[in-house]
């Protein structure tokens, strides 16, 4: 296992080589943060929380670690408000200094845990619900991956309409470790009728009511051994809502118009785009209901969070709506109409735009800007920058409340263009630098800044600034 290792001024020497032998003995190797190669496992170790330490936790993660570990020196008191705001900066966990054999068996059994779940994504990503590089989506897919195979309680799916929640919900079920595991059961809560929804959950006797001809399996029956999936459950009538805690709290059931008890165990994950906290509040939904099913929360980010995905999801679409002959490459203006759209609904509209264009794509392998809808194309008038719309207004404006400074607020600025652009490109400083008209030296420049604790910074020619 191969970990990159990080060391902040001050920390002592014997501290660091103890540290560094203990982890080579366990089987680790250890590389140094400029190492050429990915850099997926870090660990930093530091005498203080330091603006220097967050700039380098920054910069590591910039350079494509995904998963770094924070180690305080022995005379630090963790438990702090600065511990969580290294979460912020892109820690994956913060541990006081404390025996060494057991620092390094936290290490190990953290490490391996990511890994662990890193295989069984790895294993997926053929499935287009696991597209994307974002680290939001990549936060989102391991959270789903780990509640799926390292937990057995209810899990509660959040996000916009077109996300991908029935999505989450099947990759939950499939990496279920279950031995006997039997089907997913799909119920959309938005279109029961209030009249019937009890032979919906419980099914009916024959006879119960005018029409039962036969009897019927509910969704509870049928979702034994198996996973029940209630979408949309924040439309669930109030009535079913506790009829439904009972069932999840007594295993247990009995028909409509029957008097026998039947048993059911099943693993619940439901989905909604609504604020079930606020609906709580508001008295809609049942405060107890909420807290038995959400065991484990999972918010699933919406596409406007996660730019950088909308290529990789668009040519993954397109290689499924093109099996029979060779997928049409992207023509740049079309590449570029792609980038700037909106999606309000989502990963399920950008699905919808791509289909409406390879519908009408012909046989010469592109798709141009001829065979956007003409309805769907973009106003002629001179650009402007659409880019500064009111989320990144609301964003300087937070950080003036808090009484960020303009350097303080432009670095910070800076910072996250350099790591959009890197994860444009893949990790390659020189196309990220010709992304944002900068020279490869000027980002070398400022991540040898970041990592000296020096006040970074740069101007457009790669010069140090004054």
């Amino acid at each position: 296992m191969k970990i990159f290792f990080h060391r902040q001024d001050g920390v002592a020497e014997s501290l660091i080589a103890g540290l560094l032998e203990r982890l080579r003995l366990q089987g680790f190797t250890i590389g140094a943060m400029d190492d050429s190669q990915p850099l997926n496992l870090g660990l930093c170790v530091s005498k203080c929380v330091s603006p220097g330490l967050h700039d380098v936790l920054r910069s590591v993660r910039q350079a494509g670690a995904e998963q770094v570990i924070v180690i305080m020196e022995p005379n630090h008191t963790c438990g702090g408000a600065e511990e969580w705001s290294l979460l912020q900066s892109g820690a994956s966990d913060v541990l006081a200094w404390t025996d060494p054999e057991q620092i390094v068996a936290q290490i190990r059994a953290r490490f391996e845990r990511w890994l662990s779940i890193e295989v069984l994504l790895q294993a997926q990503e053929n499935g287009s619900f696991v597209v994307g590089k974002s680290p939001t989506w990549r936060a989102a897919l391991h959270q789903i991956i780990e509640i799926a195979r390292f937990s057995d309680t209810a899990a509660l799916i959040l996000g916009e309409s077109g996300t991908g929640k029935e999505l989450a919900a099947r990759l939950l079920h499939e990496l279920d470790p279950r031995p006997d595991k039997r089907d997913l059961v799909v119920q959309d809560c938005s279109t029961l009728v209030t009249e019937l929804s009890g032979s919906e959950f419980f099914g009916h006797e024959r006879g119960a009511f005018t029409g039962a001809h036969t009897e019927r399996h509910g969704v509870f029956a049928l979702a034994n051994a198996g996973t029940l999936f209630l979408d949309e459950i924040g439309e669930l009538p109030p009535l079913i809502q506790g009829q439904l805690l009972r069932v999840i709290q007594e295993h247990s059931y009995k028909r409509v118009g029957g008097s026998t008890w039947h048993r059911t165990n099943f693993r619940l994950i439901s989905a909604t785009n609504r604020n079930l906290l606020a609906m709580v509040e508001r008295g809609e939904f049942r405060a107890d209901l909420y807290h038995r099913i959400a065991g484990h929360v999972c918010e699933l980010p919406p596409l406007s969070e996660r730019p950088e995905d909308v290529l990789p999801l668009a040519l993954s679409f397109i290689r499924q709506m093109a099996p029979d002959r060779r997928a049409p490459t992207l023509d740049p203006l079309v590449h570029d109409y792609l980038l700037q759209r909106s999606y309000p609904g989502n990963v399920r509209e950008l699905k919808q735009v791509v289909s409406r264009l390879m519908s009408r794509c012909g046989a010469d392998g592109t798709l141009s800007i001829g065979y956007v809808p003409r309805e769907e194309r973009p106003a002629t008038t001179a650009p402007s920058l659409v880019w500064a719309d009111p989320t990144f207004e609301t964003a300087i404006r937070r950080a003036v409340l808090m009484g960020a400074g303009l350097k303080e607020i432009g670095r910070a600025a800076e910072d996250c263009a350099i790591r959009c652009a890197t994860g444009f490109e893949n990790g390659s400083l020189r196309r990220a630098a010709q992304r944002l008209g900068v020279t490869d030296r000027a980002l070398q420049l400022r991540r040898a800044q970041t990592r000296n604790g020096e006040a970074p910074g740069f101007a457009a020619d790669g010069r140090k600034p004054h």
